[in-house]
């Protein structure tokens, strides 16, 4: 049941976000809230891990999430089963439009309204983006728990803000360092996490 329920709830997210793998972060608070396989702060992490390992970021938190679902029923081979289901029901939805897309593609190919359909899908692609960026923010920078005790210094990670003003600078201000790759700044933010317990 598991299983089928996994599938089910990332077929859901690879419908409909579209977008990109940031797209999809807001299908998954979503989803943290439906089915308690994994808090907010989980959710931080799996973005943090899929931005910074190899392939699409949605796929890589599709199999995130599948694995540590399936991980806490039965061990291992549990785990390694969710990951796949979780991932093949995220990409489902896209492999069938491409074939149907495919199948009728010389009538796709120049018809108006399919085009004012994907012209129209790019503010609520950018917004859903958007709103994956600001809730990475606010979990990454502020401590929102404290809020409800009045609004306080104890209200921001002084550890996050710090970390984003340096990469900041690094990026922006330091000539030695501005034309970097930007996975030499993921690697080091991912150490500086882990040495810092961010």
């Amino acid at each position: 049941m598991l299983y089928l329920r996994l599938f089910y709830e990332f077929f859901k997210t690879g419908l409909f976000a579209i977008g990109g793998g940031m797209a999809t972060i807001p299908f998954l608070y979503d989803m943290a809230d439906a089915t308690g396989w994994f808090t907010y702060n989980d959710l931080a992490n799996m973005i943090a891990v899929s931005e910074s390992t190899p392939g699409p970021v949605g796929v890589n938190m599709a199999t995130y999430v599948g694995y540590i679902t399936g991980r806490s029923v039965a061990g291992v081979p549990t785990a390694i089963l969710g990951a796949v289901v979780a991932t093949l029901g995220l990409v489902a939805p896209s492999i069938i439009v491409i074939l149907i897309i495919a199948a009728f593609l010389k009538s796709f190919r120049d018809n108006r309204y399919v085009d004012s359909a994907f012209y129209g899908l790019r503010p609520a692609s950018t917004g859903l983006i958007a709103a994956a960026g600001i809730s990475v923010a606010v979990s990454n920078l502020l401590f929102t728990d404290t809020l409800a005790q009045g609004f306080s210094l104890a209200f921001f990670n002084w550890k996050g803000w710090l970390l984003a003003a340096v990469l900041w600078v690094l990026t922006n201000k330091v000539k030695k360092t501005k034309g970097l790759h930007p996975i030499i700044f993921i690697l080091a933010s991912a150490v500086v996490g882990v040495v810092f317990s961010m």
